[in-house]
């Protein structure tokens, strides 16, 4: 299964335990867990394709009825995922929890709309992975994981409809507040990240996605985040956002110019900006006093 060497397979093609565990001290497979190897191209994996790799391995091994879920569904279904949220393989099924070193299994109800085969895999659907995810992360992390879902294309309503089932379900009051916040116009995990940040240092909710116009009436830039009465912007620079900048043939420094180009026409517009980086979305206080001072810069 995608690479995954069980022992049992490997017994079965007449290698015998002894054997196994040589090929494994000389290199030549590498223990994803017990009873599952992979092959050595393997291990320059990612953090996400390696904890993909290890729910691979451990789906043969669970027992019948058990669905992959919360973090590790995440990564099956490609959502942004922290890495205390894949720390196990989580799977769901109706009976009690339990946690083992490997195992995560969650107690829980599965309507046949909750899920779905993702290569091969049973996971939970996507509505009901944001569902999950809502109840059981920090607010940040959900609504990452529900951005970027809702930009995909899932309809906001199977989550309103996810909701109801779980009426009475423990986390349901914050799953319900990362649903009702949750925005298909965040283009990157940092501007979800950002956006709850701003919320919970009680800033005025900004527009998104917002289009500077120049005296031309043409699109000059736009923006993350825009506050029109303070006529501020707000802008969160990480890597990945450069990177995602680059056309053919440029380079990281050569997008990074252009930027300060293109702040340079907002603020000769009468424009203030206010810009941070991941390290501040982190910290109380330090978006919130930014933007403050941006705001009172543009009542002068």
């Amino acid at each position: 299964m995608n690479g995954i060497l069980l022992t049992k397979t490997l017994r079965d093609q007449g290698f015998s335990y002894d054997e196994v565990i040589r090929r494994h001290r000389r290199g030549d497979l590498e223990r994803v867990r017990r009873g599952a190897y992979a092959t050595p191209r393997d291990r320059e994996l990612g953090r996400d394709d390696r904890h993909r790799r290890l729910v691979q391995a451990t789906v043969p091994q669970l027992v019948a009825g058990s669905v992959v879920s919360h973090g590790s569904a995440a990564v099956m279904h490609g959502l942004p995922v922290w890495a205390a949220a894949i720390a196990r393989v989580h799977v769901t099924r109706p009976d009690d929890g339990k946690r083992r070193t490997v195992l995560h299994v969650c107690g829980a109800p599965l309507a046949a709309a909750d899920i779905t085969v993702v290569d091969g895999v049973a996971v939970t659907s996507l509505a009901r992975t944001v569902l999950d995810l809502a109840r059981t992360r920090p607010m940040e992390q959900a609504v990452a994981a529900a951005d970027r879902a809702l930009r995909e294309g899932l309809p906001p309503q199977l989550l309103a409809e996810g909701l109801l089932r779980m009426e009475r379900w423990p986390g349901v009051r914050a799953a319900r507040r990362v649903v009702a916040f949750a925005d298909p116009r965040s283009e990157s995990v940092g501007e979800s990240v950002s956006r709850v940040r701003i919320h919970l240092d009680g800033l005025p909710k900004p527009e998104l996605q917002y289009e500077i116009l120049g005296p031309d009436g043409r699109v000059i830039a736009r923006v993350d985040f825009y506050w029109k009465e303070q006529r501020t912007v707000g802008e969160f620079d990480g890597k990945v956002k450069y990177g995602r900048l680059l056309k053919p043939g440029q380079r990281v420094e050569d997008v990074v110019f252009d930027e300060k180009r293109r702040e340079d026409a907002v603020r000769s517009e009468g424009h203030e900006v206010a810009r941070w980086i991941w390290h501040d979305c982190w910290q109380p206080g330090v978006v919130r006093d930014r933007v403050l001072r941006a705001f009172a810069r543009g009542s002068h």
